[in-house]
């Protein structure tokens, strides 16, 4: 596929058509690099996508959340408050 570099104020821009933009997932903010003098575009996905069924998943398994800190610590001493 070609495309056409265009003027867009001081920059350049491409039109990326809407079914390219689909089949990645893009929608309303991308990732832009350069990687072997090539230019990567790629989404930017929630980061803590997915970590509700982790963590429900792990407490269905251990009965407790594995990583979870303890309300109170082994070492604590209430009396020095």
């Amino acid at each position: 596929m070609e495309t056409n570099i265009i003027k867009v104020g001081n920059s350049k821009g491409i039109i990326i058509p809407s079914k390219l933009l689909k089949m990645i997932g893009l929608t309303d903010k991308a990732r832009i690099k350069v990687l072997d003098d090539k230019i990567m575009i790629e989404p930017i996905k929630n980061p803590r996508e997915g970590w509700e069924e982790l963590i429900l998943a792990d407490i269905e398994k251990n009965g407790v959340l594995a990583n979870e800190l303890p309300d109170v610590f082994e070492d604590e001493n209430f009396e020095e408050w």
